[in-house]
């Protein structure tokens, strides 16, 4: 009689376990499928609540990396230090320089003052804008330098150039990207004549290279035609074109032929600009110098101090354009 109450008892306590088991497996069951439910509905909740949010680009990238791991980073390109016209006390208005680079008598200036513009075309080289830079450097003065696109990017130190030239305080004209006669004034005949679109097509991209040297905002409105505007046949049908764009062409009154006829040493090129400036006559009160900075042009760096000393004595202030 006693084993058979114990044999019941025993099987009761199994039975109660089983039922124990069974309940918390529906318990259990019945979590999961509130929490499966309540997070969808929390989730729909966040995303009723955001989907009208705009996600900057930066919290895109944020929120997709969570790892620490490196990220490629675009360059961020900005203008490294060229000061605009009205804010650049060394810079006349281009615009107004255009007109009066032959004119028929001097003076041409209102506030009478006597200036002189020093322009160095085809740079920059490696050998001879530094130590140009580094003359008007030690003379105060600045001048305006007409960049060549496929000598600005050259090399890496022809880059850094460039910004020196610019972080220096001098001015930057377009001069084309590659100075291809042929290309820009293909003959027609026996004359060259401007091919507007192809000279057009290579000032803008000079234009895109000074931008990728020296930031996306750089502009320049100064524009030097390699050989001068005023040599080729069919430019009137650029003049709106440049017009349109805010562009001015400037050619130059004095030079020393650093890239015309003989070479000459430097005395020689220091005599040819000194004749131009006694044929520009005693009230000439604006004179822009036509110079080269680039490859070959060491006669040119070791005039230029003989060059400035003559016009300092002379009284004229130094200044660029813009």
């Amino acid at each position: 009689m006693g084993k058979h109450r114990r044999r019941k008892s025993n099987v009761q306590q199994k039975r109660n376990r089983r039922e124990e088991t069974k309940k918390k497996k529906v318990v259990l069951f019945i979590v999961i499928i509130v929490a499966i439910v309540g997070g969808g509905f929390l989730a729909k909740i966040k995303f009723e609540g955001d989907k009208d949010k705009i996600y900057t680009k930066a919290e895109i990238v944020e929120s997709s990396e969570t790892s620490n791991e490196s990220k490629v980073e675009e360059p961020i390109l900005d203008n490294t230090g060229y000061t605009a016209l009205e804010k650049d006390p060394n810079a006349d208005d281009a615009i107004s320089l255009e007109k009066i680079v032959r004119p028929k008598s001097f003076p041409v200036r209102t506030d009478g003052k006597k200036v002189v513009y020093l322009t160095f075309d085809d740079g920059p080289s490696t050998t001879n804008t530094p130590k140009i830079l580094d003359i008007l450097k030690e003379n105060n003065i600045k001048a305006s330098f007409m960049i060549m696109g496929k000598n600005a990017e050259k090399s890496e130190e022809s880059k850094e150039i460039l910004r020196r030239t610019v972080k220096e305080g001098h001015a930057i004209g377009n001069h084309t990207y590659g100075h291809d006669y042929n290309y820009l004034y293909p003959y027609s005949g026996k004359v060259r004549v401007l091919n507007v679109n192809n000279f057009m097509a290579d000032v803008d991209k000079c234009n895109q290279t000074l931008k990728s040297i020296l930031g996306k905002d750089f502009s320049t409105r100064v524009i030097r035609f390699p050989g001068g505007f005023t040599s080729w046949r069919g430019t009137d049908k650029i003049k709106p074109i440049m017009e349109q764009k805010g562009y001015a062409s400037i050619d130059w009154n004095a030079e020393t032929k650093d890239s015309e006829g003989k070479p000459k040493n430097a005395d020689e090129l220091f005599q040819v600009c000194k004749k131009d400036l006694q044929i520009l006559g005693p009230n000439a009160d604006s004179v822009i110098i036509l110079m080269h900075d680039t490859y070959g042009k060491g006669e040119t760096v070791n005039a230029l101090q003989r060059i400035i000393d003559m016009f300092k004595e002379k009284g004229f202030e130094f200044r660029t354009m813009k």
